[in-house]
């Protein structure tokens, strides 16, 4: 069983920049792909990144590509989300996710544990 904890989220104006953390717990953390989701109020849970265990691959949604990057310190247990160029429609709760049998994963329902979510409110 992991435990996945997100940190680092906050208010922003338009153009700035967050680090997004998230610590995981209970479990062999190279073993997993992690990916990064949010959800606006009213709107589904949509992806937003995802890495291989290893780090060497990398994958984002259309939305966030060139401005999010995903990275990972397996010896820390830990994934991050850099997100620059912050706009106010990234605005949402962004959880971490690790899934045991992926490679990685654009679909929720690929992962097996969540975070709790951190909010990320972005003003224009």
């Amino acid at each position: 069983q992991v435990q996945l904890v997100e940190s680092g989220g906050g208010l922003v104006q338009a153009g700035g920049s967050l680090r997004l953390s998230c610590a995981a717990s209970g479990g062999a953390f190279s073993s997993y792909a992690m990916g990064w989701f949010r959800q606006a109020p009213g709107k589904e849970r949509e992806f937003v990144a995802a890495i291989t265990r290893s780090g060497g691959g990398a994958y984002y949604a259309d939305s966030v590509k060139g401005r999010f990057t995903i990275s990972r310190e397996n010896a820390k247990s830990t994934v991050y989300l850099q997100m620059n160029t912050l706009k106010a429609e990234d605005t949402a709760v962004y959880y971490c996710a690790a899934g045991r049998t992926i490679v990685y994963g654009r679909n929720p329902a690929a992962y097996d544990f969540w975070g709790r979510g951190t909010q990320v409110t972005v003003s224009s």
